[in-house]
Protein backbone atom coordinates (compact mmCIF):
# COMPACT_ATOMS: atom_id res chain seq x y z
CA UNK A 1 0.00 0.00 0.00
CA UNK A 2 1.12 3.53 -0.77
CA UNK A 3 -0.24 6.33 1.40
CA UNK A 4 0.35 10.00 0.64
CA UNK A 5 -0.13 12.85 3.09
CA UNK A 6 0.03 16.62 3.25
CA UNK A 7 1.64 18.35 6.23
CA UNK A 8 -1.25 20.38 7.63
CA UNK A 9 0.36 21.64 10.85
CA UNK A 10 3.99 22.66 10.47
CA UNK A 11 6.38 21.36 13.10
CA UNK A 12 8.10 24.72 13.49
CA UNK A 13 9.60 25.04 16.96
CA UNK A 14 7.95 21.82 18.10
CA UNK A 15 9.89 19.02 19.74
CA UNK A 16 11.26 17.27 16.67
CA UNK A 17 13.35 14.93 18.81
CA UNK A 18 10.29 13.64 20.67
CA UNK A 19 8.26 13.23 17.49
CA UNK A 20 11.13 11.41 15.80
CA UNK A 21 11.52 9.08 18.78
CA UNK A 22 7.81 8.26 18.80
CA UNK A 23 7.79 7.70 15.03
CA UNK A 24 10.82 5.42 15.19
CA UNK A 25 9.23 3.43 18.03
CA UNK A 26 6.04 3.14 15.99
CA UNK A 27 7.96 1.84 12.95
CA UNK A 28 9.86 -0.67 15.10
CA UNK A 29 6.56 -1.94 16.45
CA UNK A 30 5.25 -2.45 12.94
CA UNK A 31 8.33 -4.49 12.06
CA UNK A 32 7.75 -6.73 15.07
CA UNK A 33 4.17 -7.26 13.84
CA UNK A 34 5.43 -8.19 10.35
CA UNK A 35 4.22 -4.98 8.74
CA UNK A 36 7.10 -3.87 6.54
CA UNK A 37 7.66 -0.19 5.85
CA UNK A 38 9.73 -0.23 2.68
CA UNK A 39 10.21 3.48 2.86
CA UNK A 40 9.22 6.92 4.01
CA UNK A 41 9.49 9.34 1.11
CA UNK A 42 9.77 13.09 0.83
CA UNK A 43 7.50 14.10 -2.05
CA UNK A 44 7.40 17.80 -1.13
CA UNK A 45 8.06 20.22 -3.97
CA UNK A 46 7.52 17.61 -6.66
CA UNK A 47 3.84 18.19 -6.08
CA UNK A 48 2.13 21.14 -4.42
CA UNK A 49 -0.49 18.99 -2.69
CA UNK A 50 1.65 16.43 -0.85
CA UNK A 51 4.67 16.13 1.42
CA UNK A 52 5.05 12.55 2.68
CA UNK A 53 4.51 9.09 1.21
CA UNK A 54 4.63 5.78 3.07
CA UNK A 55 5.18 2.49 1.25
CA UNK A 56 4.22 -0.44 3.43
CA UNK A 57 3.24 -4.06 2.91
CA UNK A 58 1.94 -6.95 4.98
CA UNK A 59 0.24 -10.32 4.67
CA UNK A 60 -3.27 -8.87 4.94
CA UNK A 61 -5.11 -5.66 4.14
CA UNK A 62 -6.41 -5.57 7.72
CA UNK A 63 -2.87 -5.19 9.04
CA UNK A 64 -2.20 -2.30 6.68
CA UNK A 65 -5.41 -0.50 7.59
CA UNK A 66 -4.57 -0.89 11.28
CA UNK A 67 -1.06 0.47 10.67
CA UNK A 68 -2.45 3.40 8.69
CA UNK A 69 -4.73 4.44 11.53
CA UNK A 70 -2.05 3.86 14.14
CA UNK A 71 0.30 6.20 12.27
CA UNK A 72 -2.37 8.89 12.30
CA UNK A 73 -2.60 8.59 16.09
CA UNK A 74 1.08 9.51 16.57
CA UNK A 75 2.06 13.14 17.18
CA UNK A 76 3.61 13.30 13.72
CA UNK A 77 0.66 11.57 12.12
CA UNK A 78 -1.78 14.02 13.66
CA UNK A 79 -0.07 16.76 11.67
CA UNK A 80 -0.89 15.01 8.40
CA UNK A 81 -3.94 15.14 6.16
CA UNK A 82 -4.55 12.19 3.82
CA UNK A 83 -4.12 13.02 0.13
CA UNK A 84 -4.14 9.64 -1.62
CA UNK A 85 -3.86 6.00 -0.58
CA UNK A 86 -4.11 2.83 -2.62
CA UNK A 87 -3.88 -0.83 -1.73
CA UNK A 88 -2.73 -3.51 -4.17
CA UNK A 89 -1.64 -7.13 -4.04
CA UNK A 90 0.73 -9.35 -5.92
CA UNK A 91 -0.71 -11.55 -8.61
CA UNK A 92 1.18 -13.35 -11.42
CA UNK A 93 2.14 -10.90 -14.16
CA UNK A 94 0.37 -11.11 -17.50
CA UNK A 95 2.17 -13.76 -19.61
CA UNK A 96 5.25 -13.68 -17.35
CA UNK A 97 4.45 -15.79 -14.33
CA UNK A 98 8.07 -15.71 -13.16
CA UNK A 99 8.11 -11.94 -12.62
CA UNK A 100 8.20 -11.01 -8.94
CA UNK A 101 8.08 -7.38 -7.78
CA UNK A 102 11.40 -6.16 -6.40
CA UNK A 103 9.97 -5.59 -2.93
CA UNK A 104 8.92 -9.27 -2.70
CA UNK A 105 12.22 -10.53 -4.10
CA UNK A 106 14.07 -9.19 -1.04
CA UNK A 107 15.78 -6.49 -3.08
CA UNK A 108 16.93 -3.48 -1.12
CA UNK A 109 14.86 -0.33 -1.45
CA UNK A 110 16.44 2.29 -3.70
CA UNK A 111 17.00 5.98 -3.07
CA UNK A 112 14.07 7.18 -5.21
CA UNK A 113 10.64 5.90 -6.10
CA UNK A 114 7.98 6.84 -8.63
CA UNK A 115 4.51 5.45 -7.92
CA UNK A 116 1.52 5.66 -10.22
CA UNK A 117 -1.67 3.74 -11.04
CA UNK A 118 -2.86 2.76 -14.46
CA UNK A 119 -5.95 1.43 -16.17
CA UNK A 120 -5.84 -0.53 -19.43
CA UNK A 121 -8.01 0.26 -22.42
CA UNK A 122 -11.38 -1.47 -22.69
CA UNK A 123 -10.04 -3.36 -25.71
CA UNK A 124 -6.92 -4.69 -23.99
CA UNK A 125 -8.51 -7.65 -22.24
CA UNK A 126 -10.43 -8.60 -25.38
CA UNK A 127 -7.34 -8.84 -27.58
CA UNK A 128 -5.99 -12.22 -28.61
CA UNK A 129 -3.51 -13.58 -26.08
CA UNK A 130 -0.78 -13.65 -28.70
CA UNK A 131 -1.17 -9.96 -29.47
CA UNK A 132 -1.06 -8.96 -25.82
CA UNK A 133 1.93 -11.22 -25.26
CA UNK A 134 3.76 -9.62 -28.19
CA UNK A 135 3.20 -6.09 -26.90
CA UNK A 136 4.24 -6.93 -23.36
CA UNK A 137 7.36 -8.71 -24.62
CA UNK A 138 8.27 -5.61 -26.64
CA UNK A 139 7.65 -3.46 -23.58
CA UNK A 140 9.99 -5.63 -21.52
CA UNK A 141 12.70 -5.61 -24.18
CA UNK A 142 12.59 -1.83 -24.35
CA UNK A 143 13.40 -1.70 -20.63
CA UNK A 144 16.41 -4.03 -20.81
CA UNK A 145 18.93 -1.14 -20.80
CA UNK A 146 17.48 0.09 -17.52
CA UNK A 147 18.26 -2.88 -15.29
CA UNK A 148 19.11 -0.49 -12.46
CA UNK A 149 15.49 0.68 -12.37
CA UNK A 150 13.56 -1.91 -10.40
CA UNK A 151 9.89 -2.50 -11.17
CA UNK A 152 7.05 -3.36 -8.82
CA UNK A 153 3.75 -4.05 -10.58
CA UNK A 154 0.82 -5.13 -8.42
CA UNK A 155 -2.89 -5.62 -9.01
CA UNK A 156 -5.50 -3.28 -7.58
CA UNK A 157 -8.72 -4.44 -9.28
CA UNK A 158 -11.69 -3.68 -6.97
CA UNK A 159 -9.40 -2.16 -4.34
CA UNK A 160 -9.82 1.38 -5.60
CA UNK A 161 -10.24 3.25 -8.88
CA UNK A 162 -7.43 1.48 -10.75
CA UNK A 163 -6.42 -1.87 -12.20
CA UNK A 164 -2.69 -1.82 -11.52
CA UNK A 165 -0.14 0.08 -9.46
CA UNK A 166 3.45 0.44 -10.52
CA UNK A 167 6.42 1.61 -8.47
CA UNK A 168 9.77 2.20 -10.14
CA UNK A 169 12.78 2.35 -7.81
CA UNK A 170 16.26 3.61 -8.67
CA UNK A 171 19.29 5.14 -7.00
CA UNK A 172 19.35 7.94 -9.57
CA UNK A 173 16.14 9.83 -10.23
CA UNK A 174 16.98 10.66 -13.83
CA UNK A 175 17.06 6.96 -14.67
CA UNK A 176 13.35 6.70 -13.85
CA UNK A 177 12.66 9.77 -15.99
CA UNK A 178 14.61 8.33 -18.93
CA UNK A 179 12.92 4.93 -18.67
CA UNK A 180 9.44 6.41 -18.51
CA UNK A 181 10.11 8.57 -21.54
CA UNK A 182 11.59 5.65 -23.49
CA UNK A 183 8.62 3.38 -22.79
CA UNK A 184 6.24 5.93 -24.28
CA UNK A 185 7.24 4.46 -27.64
CA UNK A 186 5.89 0.96 -26.97
CA UNK A 187 2.79 -0.49 -28.65
CA UNK A 188 1.31 -1.32 -25.24
CA UNK A 189 1.16 2.42 -24.58
CA UNK A 190 -1.85 2.60 -26.92
CA UNK A 191 -3.80 0.59 -24.38
CA UNK A 192 -3.41 2.82 -21.33
CA UNK A 193 -6.39 5.08 -20.69
CA UNK A 194 -5.50 6.38 -17.24
CA UNK A 195 -2.22 6.72 -15.31
CA UNK A 196 -2.63 9.54 -12.82
CA UNK A 197 -1.60 10.63 -10.23
CA UNK A 198 2.19 10.31 -10.07
CA UNK A 199 3.98 10.50 -6.73
CA UNK A 200 7.77 10.65 -6.81
CA UNK A 201 10.21 11.23 -3.98
CA UNK A 202 13.40 10.43 -2.15
CA UNK A 203 13.64 7.82 0.59
CA UNK A 204 14.51 9.18 4.04
CA UNK A 205 14.79 7.88 7.57
CA UNK A 206 12.20 8.95 10.11
CA UNK A 207 14.67 11.38 11.66
CA UNK A 208 15.64 12.89 8.33
CA UNK A 209 12.02 13.35 7.34
CA UNK A 210 10.95 15.03 10.59
CA UNK A 211 14.03 17.27 10.54
CA UNK A 212 13.43 18.31 6.94
CA UNK A 213 9.78 19.33 7.03
CA UNK A 214 8.84 22.90 7.97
Amino acid sequence: MWSVFRLRDVIGDGDRTAETSELEKFLAGLAEADVVVRGLYDVSGLRADADVMVWWHAATSDELQDAYNALRRTAFGRRLDPVWSQLALHRPAEFNKSHVPAFLADEEARAYVCVYPFVRSYEWYLLEDGERRRMLAEHGMMARDFADVRANTVASFALGDYEWLLAFEADELHRIVDLMRHLRGSDARRHVREELPFYTGRRLSAGELVALLP
